[in-house]
């Protein structure tokens, strides 16, 4: 992995962005009647930060505010779990944006993890979207840049959007993890959610009615436990449910109930937290037919039953590690077939967003068990798989210049010239791009030339 370490560059605007993130950084709106008042994330402290300095007014600075708008209005479409490493470049200020959707009750738990001769800082913002991504995000969570973690408790199943993106000016590598996890503790105790074993919206009385609840089945005086820290609310008996106990969630807005109960261990009134046993597991009420299980439902305030399954399941699935070779992070790499497929997310069933030609430059910023993220020349990022890639560690050919040409910064005729190549000098050619090769003259020059220069 190579880093690269902008301290000891020299010049006008390396000095002006130095000066900007010292002053940025000596000078927090926290220090201001404004931040006095108003509460403002990380992300909009840096942000206005750059803007006082006036480094929203140089290339660099804009280049950072647009790749975090760009990212939020280009997600990468994943499914969780998901885990990626990537690499920040520090010349090219760059913001990675990914989308899912997580069902109600259950917790998005997202890892960022960074690592380079000078990691750093690190923004992670959550927003909602609209369920037709039209509109602009809304902003619901975000971590402490000390922390780098973040928890949030889904409360309605719409597309989430997690942005993670570095500060200015410093390169390094990151591994971001984004899982779920139930926000309520299992209601059997010792048992999992593999113990369900009748779901939400089944049929029951021959169809006269739907299952508004899951069963889990256990042992006969199995403890039953609290979900979650609450006020007992009623303990009684019913036709249906037999022995049961009503336990209030109020930080949720809602009411767990257990049902079916063999015995019952708590009062009225009573305050619980999380794991106090209620009660122990039995087939009272109209479940004196079946085996001894635990009926539990969940009651949102004002809105009635729900399914409690996404409240308890526990995914098992761990995010498959990274497959691809680490090295070729922040490198640029070539397409080793013709005809490959640039994808939008790290899967061959995703989307194909265009057909590659051999030989194409590619920058890997990211990978995804055996798929890397990489960006063309243009800006468009995809992925493709690790294995239709290769490093530019070979050249193509070797190239005699028929006239003098221009050795470019960028794949465009509008690029700026790093310097001019002479007549009859000889370049490698390392990859090609409609119409400019990437090459490496004699002296280690790496650049873009037009590929008329060597016909």
């Amino acid at each position: 992995m190579r880093y690269i370490d902008f301290c000891t560059r020299k010049g006008p605007l390396f000095l002006l962005m130095l000066v900007g993130l010292l002053y940025v950084t000596g000078c927090s709106p926290q220090n201001t009647l404004r931040g006095v008042f108003e509460k403002r994330t990380p992300y909009e402290k840096y942000e206005a930060g750059l803007k006082e300095a006036k480094l929203d007014q140089t290339a660099l600075g804009q280049q950072w505010i647009a790749a975090g708008e760009q990212a939020l209005r280009k997600p990468i479409p994943i499914t969780l779990p998901f885990k990626e490493t990537g690499y920040f470049p520090a010349d090219r200020p760059l913001a990675a944006s990914y989308q899912f959707t997580v069902k109600e009750g259950q917790k998005v738990a997202v890892k960022v993890e960074t690592q380079g001769q000078q990691v750093p800082q690190v923004f992670i913002d959550l927003f909602e979207a609209n369920p037709d991504n039209t509109g602009e995000p809304k902003r619901v969570a975000y971590a402490d840049t000390t922390a780098q973690n973040l928890e949030y408790e889904i409360e309605e199943e719409l597309p989430h959007l997690l942005r993670v993106q570095p500060e200015l000016l410093r390169s390094g590598q990151y591994t971001v993890t984004i899982e779920t996890t139930p926000i309520l503790a299992f209601p059997v105790q010792g048992k999992d959610s593999r113990a369900v074993q009748s779901f939400w919206g089944a049929e029951r009385d021959a169809g006269a009615r739907k299952h508004e609840g899951i069963d889990i089945f256990a042992a006969r005086n199995t403890p039953v436990v609290a979900s979650v820290e609450g006020v007992v609310t009623r303990v009684n008996t019913t036709p249906i449910g037999g022995k049961v106990v009503w336990l209030s969630d109020l930080k949720r807005q809602q009411s767990l109930y257990y049902a079916h109960l063999d015995s019952q261990l708590v009062q009225p009134g009573q305050r619980v937290s999380i794991g106090d046993t209620l009660g122990l597991l039995g087939n009272t009420g109209n479940a004196k037919t079946t085996a001894p299980h635990l009926h539990f439902g969940i009651y949102r305030f004002g809105q009635g039953a729900v399914d409690p399954f996404p409240y308890v399941y526990k995914n098992r699935t761990k995010p498959t590690p990274l497959q691809a070779d680490a090295k070729k992070l922040g490198d640029w790499v070539r397409v080793t077939k013709g005809k490959s497929s640039l994808r939008t997310a790290p899967a061959s069933s995703a989307e194909a967003l265009m057909t590659l030609p051999q030989h194409t430059p590619l920058q890997v910023l990211a990978g995804s068990a055996s798929w890397y993220r990489v960006m063309l020349p243009d800006g468009q990022q995809g992925y493709i798989a690790s294995s239709l890639v290769e490093t530019l560690d070979k050249p193509l050919q070797a190239v005699k210049l028929r006239r003098e040409a221009p050795l470019l910064d960028a794949s465009s005729a509008q690029a700026a010239t790093q310097k001019s190549l002479s007549p009859d000098s000889t370049v490698q050619v390392l990859a090609k791009q409609e119409g400019f090769w990437l090459v490496q003259d004699a002296n280690g020059s790496k650049g873009w030339i037009s590929a008329e220069a060597a016909r």
